[in-house]
């Protein structure tokens, strides 16, 4: 779960970003495309967005404090949010207004050879970044699914470059398919349709994020296979008969709280229970090195608790 892999995915989208997003505004001035705006547009966001999660990272490693005793942890999960936003807004919003407008009142493609040049070299940086998230992604991702990767991963840059990456290769493909049609048949209204198709598809990327974004600002508990594990651990320990229940979240992308309250023996003394708990944490962060925060309660197990012994029934003699 370490950052490493997703900052470098950051820095190959931002890279590969700049220099895609300068190429387009060259392309739409020769060409007047307001597919290739639109595209200008959604790099440039695209840009800001990739600064916005190296902003996220810095801040959420700051050193906790009185006021957040948790740490910054979440400001990742903040900035991964905003990228959401800044995606929707920027990037959708404008596309289809200026899809829109291109509709209305749509005009020749001119200078075509510049569109289809600067969109095939974008397409190819875009690979370039895209892949790289791919890579990086594949080191954490074990058996899951890349839907299940996106839908569980507790880290937000990954999902955030690779859905950003995968709507960016897509739109390009999309412009390329407005512009093509709108130089083959001479009518600009193409190309304004290829510019509504690339702010619904950023509509559409920008609302997952939001929504996976959102779940883990609020607080995400571990998956029920880590949590599975965490009890399995727990229960090992010769102190601990079973644990009552169990609470956990991630107060941040490495950093897992874990509180549970455990069933102790009622005949154990107070240094055989913290010897157990001891034991216990140790287990854990063993297995779980992100659970930083561990929370024990021994209890009794009152289910267990044995029958107090019967009175001796009066003699009747």
């Amino acid at each position: 779960m370490s950052a490493d892999g997703g900052t470098k995915a950051i820095l190959a989208a931002l890279a590969a970003n700049a220099g895609i997003a300068v190429s387009k505004f060259v392309a739409f001035v020769f060409t007047g495309s307001s597919s290739m705006l639109a595209e200008s547009i959604h790099s440039v966001a695209d840009a800001g967005n990739q600064g916005l999660l190296l902003v996220g990272q810095k801040r959420s490693a700051r050193r906790r404090t009185p006021k957040h005793p948790f740490g910054y942890g979440r400001e990742r999960y903040f900035y991964a949010f905003v990228v959401a936003v800044v995606l929707f807004t920027v990037g959708a919003a404008f596309s289809l207004y200026e899809g829109y407008h291109k509709i209305s009142h749509p005009e020749e493609i001119k200078s075509a050879g510049w569109a289809f040049g600067v969109l095939t070299a974008a397409i190819i940086m875009e690979i370039f970044s895209f892949r790289t998230a791919i890579v990086e992604s594949n080191r954490i991702r074990g058996e899951k699914s890349w839907w299940e990767f996106i839908r569980r991963a507790k880290a937000p840059e990954l999902p955030v470059v690779l859905l950003e990456d995968l709507a960016a290769l897509v739109g390009l493909f999309l412009a390329l398919f407005g512009v093509t049609m709108a130089v083959v048949t001479g009518d600009g209204v193409w190309d304004g349709v290829g510019t509504v198709a690339i702010g619904v598809l950023l509509a559409v990327v920008a609302t997952i994020l939001a929504i996976e974004t959102k779940s883990l600002l609020i607080g995400e508990g571990a998956d029920p296979e880590q949590e599975e594990r965490i009890v399995a651990a727990l229960e090992s320990v010769e102190e601990v008969e079973r644990v009552i229940h169990i609470r956990t979240q991630y107060v941040g992308p490495e950093e897992m709280l874990i509180a549970a309250k455990i069933a102790v023996d009622h005949d154990d003394t107070a240094a055989e229970v913290a010897r157990g708990i001891d034991a216990a944490e140790a287990k854990i962060r063993g297995e779980f090195p992100e659970a930083r925060l561990i929370y024990l309660e021994p209890a009794l197990d009152e289910a267990r608790r044995p029958e107090p012994a019967e009175a001796e029934a009066p003699n009747p003699s």
